[in-house]
């Protein structure tokens, strides 16, 4: 028995209400371009509209214009979606809020995750929309992933509650220590200066 090995998300679907809810949500506040359409190939009756969420992936939705949009909460139950979450820069992070004010849209503000910030929204269809933005910038040739992999491992060892910005300075040096090595036979932090540095001005 083997594994199946994946190699990312390929494209997630969402069960829409008709097409220009969709496109004016997915597009017209997401700013996900629509790239293209065809028809539901199992259910000829609906549409199948494609969304490109900034990755090169997929966002897609099936619509049905015989069905009306319903702002009521996705059940939260066992096996349910619970929320999607998208990557924002910080630039677009910190423009956010302003930019859901603007069109009336009930928000959570800013929230504090440790290891990123986030904003929580509804869509027109009831699900529950993250945008996230990472407090951290992985080193040259690592991924978001392996910081946080090592940042957790540091928590655990520290028996730390959640993943703090120490964690994730600590996890960056391990992996470029890790990733590029040094003529220095001693890495371990060194006080320069021989007289008390200078106060700034």
């Amino acid at each position: 028995m083997k594994k199946i090995q994946t190699q990312g998300v390929h494209h997630i679907t969402m069960v829409g209400a008709d097409r220009q809810t969709s496109i004016d949500f997915w597009e017209g506040v997401m700013g996900m371009p629509f790239i293209f359409e065809q028809p539901n190939l199992d259910v000829p009756a609906e549409s199948h509209l494609y969304f490109d969420p900034g990755d090169g992936r997929l966002i897609t939705v099936f619509t049905n214009e015989n069905r009306r949009p319903d702002s009521s909460r996705n059940p939260e139950g066992i096996g349910n979606l619970h929320h999607l979450a998208f990557s924002v820069s910080r630039a677009m992070y910190t423009q956010i809020v302003k930019r859901l004010d603007e069109r009336g849209i009930s928000h959570t503000g800013e929230v504090d995750r440790g290891f990123m910030d986030s904003i929580y929204f509804r869509d027109p269809l009831g699900q529950l929309i993250e945008c996230a933005c990472y407090k951290f910038v992985p080193p040259e040739g690592a991924t978001h992933v392996q910081v946080l992999f090592e940042a957790h491992k540091l928590r655990v060892e520290r028996g730390d509650y959640n993943i703090t910005d120490e964690h994730l300075a600590d996890a960056i040096e391990l992996l470029m220590h890790r990733h590029q090595g040094s003529l220095s036979s001693d890495l371990s932090p060194k006080d320069p200066y021989t007289e008390k540095p200078p106060v700034w001005d």
